[in-house]
Parts: structure tokens; sequence; C-alpha cells
């Protein structure tokens, strides 16, 4: 993978102008965390380069002054969201934070709902967080949000939400994806703490869109991809120009929202320290951009990946077709199909020359490995056993599972454990792959093979087994899928 960004520098120069920001207010520091806090895999694929965990390492340099509040929409918790590049709803996504904050040595004890509803999901989840000792605090939904200012900065606005109890001076507000209610959450609470005279700022860590850039680079685009189901927009930020006559790039929530940030500064200061919601935020990443011709194929691939993955969610009921048909409209604009992604067409031709489901699988030196399904193995099975064998140096007839070893396997499957399956799924092949390790020096090459599989591009002419789809997540590849389910069923697993 060709390198586009430069993540040392990202992170020292964010840590400074954080720092820098921390330092403007007084008492109190809101701090939005924009995306993913860590395991932030959009950002990794369309800047390569980036880590998944650069926003938590900035973090820990200040954990001591640092409580993190997770937030939560009752309507994801409603919808069971599911957490794309993880395969959890939002709600296991919420303790998986917690989890993971804490084991970093970060305060976190509360959790918000946001525009609660009483409904049984919901109070249930809530239950839940108050039986394990999280403190949770209920949000509402405000009439005429985000433009009836004067409504929202009232008691009937604003005023109605909980007070979220907060002990440190930098309180930052995360949450398992976007459209969560973060900012929302934020100006609540510098009401409420205006109200108990405590002097509070906010501030914004986002990654995207990135605002010195070009509004309709890939990088951004990509953006409007992730979020095409939220109808998020990128858009020039017209106070920032208004203001400093420099055109830069924001999105059509943060400027919606930016008067009702702009009348609570007000109130608070008596003037605000943000002209445009781009003052808002602190983001250096355009800074640390090193290779732009990089970045606009990584963020050109993201794209095909996000539409490839609408087709499905729109195959499942998870999104609508406009969301599928935004994704397309940003293709057109960048002249590209999905058959630029090379596995696409790789495994479209498998299928048409095999007459079956099949899987194709880009390796980083740009190798293309495919598999079909076999009497004993899926797609997915094989075309891993296949790719090990390329990267091993090893002869495509060689057999790294003997029939002799899976044959049993499918029979315990069938007779046994209920299945109708009897072909080994991936999970299967790699657990018999490497029990023959112990015994076998080719499958024992093939299994040290498995952690060059990560950033492969791969795939499948039909909905994976959510099993296999699992499989190639913990492996880091790159998995879509076409939007049609083996043999036209209704039903996988």
């Amino acid at each position: 993978m060709e390198l586009a960004f430069d993540n040392e520098k990202y992170l020292k120069l964010q840590s400074e102008n954080i720092i820098k920001r921390v330092n403007t207010f007084g008492d109190k520091l809101y701090l939005e965390f924009g995306g993913k806090l860590f395991d932030d895999y959009h950002a990794s694929r369309v800047l390569p380069g980036f880590q998944p965990d650069t926003k938590l390492k900035m973090l820990l340099t200040i954990k001591d002054k640092v409580e993190v509040v997770v937030v939560i929409n009752a309507g994801d918790i409603q919808k069971n969201k599911i957490r794309g590049d993880l395969g959890i709803n939002y709600e296991s996504d919420v303790l998986r934070l917690i989890d993971a904050f804490r084991a970093s040595g970060l305060l976190v004890k509360s959790v918000c709902i946001t525009q609660y509803q009483a409904v049984p999901q919901v109070e249930a989840f809530i239950n839940k967080l108050n039986n394990l000792g999280i403190n949770t605090y209920k949000h509402y939904s405000i009439e005429g949000y985000p433009h009836n200012v004067s409504h929202i900065i009232s008691e009937d606005g604003f005023g109605k939400n909980e007070y979220i109890e907060t002990t440190a001076p930098i309180v930052v507000v995360t949450a398992p994806g976007p459209g969560s209610g973060k900012m929302a959450t934020c100006l609540s609470q510098l009401y409420h703490e205006n109200k108990r005279g405590v002097k509070a700022g906010y501030a914004k860590y986002e990654t995207f869109p990135i605002w010195n850039i070009p509004l309709k680079h890939p990088v951004n685009l990509a953006y409007e991809a992730a979020t095409a189901d939220l109808q998020d927009v990128n858009m020039i930020d017209p106070y920032h120009l208004e203001a400093y006559g420099v055109t830069t790039v924001n999105y059509n929530r943060d400027v919606e929202i930016f008067p009702v940030l702009k009348s609570m500064m007000e109130a608070i200061y008596g003037q605000s320290p943000y002209k445009s919601p781009t003052d808002m935020g602190v983001n250096m990443a355009g800074f640390a951009i090193c290779n732009d011709e990089a970045a606009f194929k990584a963020s050109k691939d993201e794209i095909i990946r996000r539409y490839l993955n609408s087709l499905v969610d729109l195959r499942n009921g998870k999104v609508n077709e406009e969301a599928c048909d935004k994704i397309g409209v940003l293709m057109r604009q960048l002249n590209i199909t999905v058959d630029d992604r090379k596995c696409v067409a790789a495994a479209k031709a498998k299928a048409v020359a095999s007459n079956t489901p099949s899987m194709a699988m880009e390796l980083s030196d740009g190798y293309i490995v495919d598999a079909k399904t076999s009497a004993l193995l899926t797609p997915s099975a094989a075309l891993i056993l296949n790719a090990l064998k390329h990267l091993a140096g090893l002869q495509d007839d060689i057999l790294l599972l003997s029939p002799a070893i899976i044959e049993p396997i499918s029979k315990l499957k069938i007779e046994n454990l209920g299945n109708h399956n009897p072909r080994l799924h991936a999970d299967e092949a790699l657990i018999a792959l490497t029990i023959s390790a112990t015994s076998n020096p080719v499958a024992e090459m093939a299994v040290k093979q498995l952690p060059n599989l990560k950033y492969a591009q791969a795939h499948s002419t039909v909905i994976l087994p959510q099993v296999d789809a699992q499989i190639f997540k913990k492996l880091k590849v790159d998995v879509t899928t076409e939007p049609e389910m083996v043999a036209h069923k209704l039903y996988t697993k």
C-alpha cells in the first residue's frame, strides 16, 4: 500500500492545537470527537498511513484531565443499527468503547441517550447500563431544532435535557457513529453549565471533511459516501468565507447548527470566540497528506466499496434508494465504476466460468487470486487458502487441506450439528489448516502468511454468510459483495 499520510506529523500538529484550544477556555472544555475515536478504519482506508488509533494516542497525552461521555441515539437503538466496519450494533459498541477507554486509563462513567423515546428497546438498554454501574442521561428531541434558536436556548429546549454530571476539566463526547447527537449534547451541557456559573467552552475534533483541501477532492467525497444514509453534504463554509474571505470546506449539519452555537457563546461570554463552523474545529489532517495521488486512488476505491455495500444494505432494507443513488452520483463525478475495483471484475469472470458463486482477491502486490464454490469449501474458505498458497510461493495444485481432513468435519456438521451446508466456512478451514500445520510443513508455511492478507481487496458474487464476513474483517481484508443471495435464497447463515 502506497502511503498518502504522515501520521507522526499529524499527531504532533493535532496535539499541539488541541492543547492550544484547551487553554483558550477557563473552567471546562467540551470536546466533540467526530468519527471514530479509535478503530477509525475509514480514515486509514482513504488516507493510507493514518493509524486507526491516532486520536486515542493524542488523547492519552492529557488523560489525567479527561473524562469521556458516550452518546447514542435512541433511534439507532430501535433500528438495531450496525457498525459496518465491526459488524456489531451500536448498543454493543457503546459497551466496547467503555471497556476500551477504561483499559487505556481514561475515565468514563456516563452514557447519554439522545432523542430519547420511552420504547422497550431503549428502556432495556438503559436498565442494562444502570445495572452495570454506568450513569445514563436522557436528552430529548427539541421542536424547531436547529433553527429556532430562542426556543432551543430555553427551559423548554436544552433546559428539559438532563444535566450530565462530570468532574474532569476536559469532557470528550464521542459515539459509535455519525448522527448520534454529539454536538447537541455538548451545546446542551454548555447551556446547563452557564446556568451553574461555570465558564465552559466547546471545540470539535473532526477529521472529515478536511477543511483545507478542495470541496470535490476524493477524500472529502469519500466522507459524503460514508454518510450517504444521513444525507450529509459537504459545502463551502459561508460564515468563514464572509468573516475571512477564505474558502474552506465544512458540512451541512455544522453549518446549520452554527447560529445556535454562536448565540450560546454570546450568552456565555458576551461574544462568540468563533466566527464560523470551521473555527470550531481542530483538524490538521490536511497538513499531513504527503502523497495526494495515493490519497486520490485510495478514496476512489473507498467510494466504490461504499457503493457496493449500499446496494447490499438496500437489499436488506437498511438504507433507501436515495442513499445508493447519492453514492452513484459521486462515482459519476469522479468517472469511476465498480469494475475499477479489480477484484470485482475478476470475481464476476470466475462466476461466469464456473457457473457458481465465486470470489476474487487483489493482494498487496497486485496479484489477483480467485476461487469458486466447491463440494467441500465455500468460496470464502477456498479464496483464503488460494491466497495463502500464492503468498507462500506454493504451486496452485497443492492441496493445503486434503479431503481426508475436510470430509470428517463436513460429516460432523451435517450429522451431529444439524447444518444443511457441508462446505467449510472460512473459520472452519483456518482452524483445520492451523491444526494441520502442527504436522504438515506446507500448511505451516501457509499459516505464517495470514498477516500478509492485511489490506487485501476482495469481492464476492453473492452476499457472504456472517461468519465468513467476520473472518475477512478480522484479517483486515476489505471485502464487498454483489447484492445477491446464494441460489436466490432469502436467508443464509
